[in-house]
């Protein structure tokens, strides 16, 4: 860096007369200098390693994030499922599950919406509050399972098991198909059925629930 120095020695001669007696202007210009900056401190080449070190962790957890991303994303559907916790620890919704096991399973508000489900296997399952909405359950082993407050709404529940399954306070709204499903001892206490579902199940009613004691007929309100 250029350094300024000024340091004017310049006379004024104050007469004529008397060339001799002069002022110098040393007196009333001070002298002006620009030093060049400190050396860099300790604290400054800390501070700057730090700076280093906290970029470089920085970037080692980007790296890191991008990489689990991947792999989440690379995942095979089919191997998704996990199970477990508020609608799920794995991803089952939306998926084509046609013949899984998940016999004996606590999958309570799993969420099974759209997915395809044709002669998957919930044999004993506790379902409690799962969403089957809009899923293809075609042939699906239900029997035993606990489906209290599950939700069948849009459902095709066709031809499926549901051989002394507890569906209390079941939701079935909308178009749900229980055509050609077997129902002997399943429990539909407070289930709102459409009248002509209704009128379907209660054709083949029969049976007792084995968990809550109530005759199927009686839950299902057949005359």
């Amino acid at each position: 860096m250029a350094i300024l120095s000024v340091s004017t020695t310049a006379t004024i001669i104050c007469s004529k007369s008397n060339p001799q007696k002069s002022i110098s202007a040393r007196q009333y210009l001070p002298t002006i200098q620009l030093k060049s900056p400190p050396p860099q401190t300790l604290i400054q080449k800390r501070l700057e390693a730090h700076v280093d070190i906290l970029t470089d962790a920085l970037a080692k957890a980007g790296l890191a994030a991008l990489l689990s991303t991947s792999l989440f994303l690379c995942v095979d559907p089919a191997l998704a499922y996990r199970g477990g916790g508020p609608y799920g620890i794995g991803v089952t919704r939306g998926q084509d599950l046609s013949g899984k096991d998940f016999s004996g399973k606590e999958l309570i508000k799993q969420d099974f919406k759209t997915s395809i489900l044709r002669q998957a296997n919930f044999k004993g399952a506790k379902l409690l509050g799962a969403s089957f909405f809009d899923a293809d359950l075609t042939g699906a082993d239900l029997s035993d399972a606990d489906l209290r407050g599950a939700d069948f709404s849009l459902a095709n529940v066709t031809k499926a098991n549901l051989t002394n399954a507890n569906l209390e306070g079941a939701s079935v709204t909308g178009n749900t198909s229980f055509k050609g499903t077997v129902i002997t001892g399943a429990d539909f206490t407070d289930v709102q059925l459409r009248e002509d579902q209704r009128e379907l199940l209660c054709k083949s009613a029969d049976g007792v629930n084995p968990t809550t004691g109530n005759p199927t007929r009686e839950t299902l309100l057949c005359p």
